[in-house]
């Protein structure tokens, strides 16, 4: 691959360390042609429409494999999306806080708004692993609830959860799946949250995941895993969100022990 001098290392608090350059000062052509695209971001602005890809590699001067792949590094990155067949600036990604609080209230503390679209809900019986979770028998009935995760009306999450059935029996009848489950569960079923466990991976989207999401299969994922127990210590909820790794970052606050 070319190799040329980087024309302007990006420095500062919020820059990658050294800019993501190579201790013999050498980089990639494309990872060249990233700064001066970043450069044109930042006068664009947030909506701003990029040229095509044939001005584009006029003005650097490259071919446009090369463009291409600087593109998509920017798109991995979230500092770009698409909007039709154009490519647009994008905004500042959602920075959802690691706790207790729902994706709602996340969103709204943003000025974004939260929303979520029904892909199903379904009455199972627990397999032993999530019976396990859940400390409920195998076999057992659980809602399993899964929605589309949307902020300004963008498809950015999908969420799974499972609950036992013998904890909110009317949550078919009761609950608008358009809401919070959050707020559902603390205002009609009385369920006081006390702490939860969670993991996160960084995956790929199934197929299909994509298509609900509406994602292209190759961009990175923001996967969590959640047991939420209630005050008492009960488990409430088993969850998996998955979130797209080029609108979301998760933010927690570390204290001594």
């Amino acid at each position: 691959m070319d190799e040329t001098p980087d024309p302007a290392p990006r420095s500062g608090p919020g820059a990658p360390i050294r800019s993501g350059i190579p201790e013999h000062g050498r980089v990639p052509k494309y990872y060249a042609v990233k700064g001066e695209l970043e450069a044109l971001l930042d006068e664009l602005g947030e909506g701003g429409v990029l040229p095509t890809e044939r001005d584009l590699a006029a003005r650097f001067e490259v071919a446009r494999e090369t463009l291409r792949q600087a593109l998509r590094e920017l798109l991995i990155q979230g500092r770009l999306r698409r909007r039709g067949r154009s490519t647009v600036v994008a905004g500042p990604k959602l920075e959802q806080p690691l706790s207790l609080a729902s994706y709602t209230e996340g969103v709204r503390r943003q000025g974004r708004v939260p929303g979520r679209t029904l892909i199903g809900l379904e009455r199972l019986g627990a397999d032993p692993q999530l019976a396990g979770q859940l400390r409920i028998a195998p076999g057992e009935p659980v809602w399993h609830l899964e929605r589309v995760l949307l902020a300004d009306g963008e498809r950015v999450g999908l969420e799974s959860t499972y609950l036992a059935v013998g904890r909110v029996p009317a949550l078919d009848l009761e609950f608008d799946p358009g809401s919070s489950l959050y707020a559902y569960l603390a205002e009609k079923a009385g369920i006081g949250f006390g702490a939860a466990d969670e993991r996160i991976e960084t995956v790929l989207a199934t197929p299909r995941e994509a298509l609900l999401i509406g994602t292209p299969p190759a961009l990175p994922m923001l996967l969590l895993h959640r047991l939420t127990r209630d005050t008492d210590d009960r488990p409430v909820e088993r969850v998996r969100s998955l979130y797209r790794g080029d609108r979301f970052s998760f933010t927690t606050r570390l204290e001594a022990d």
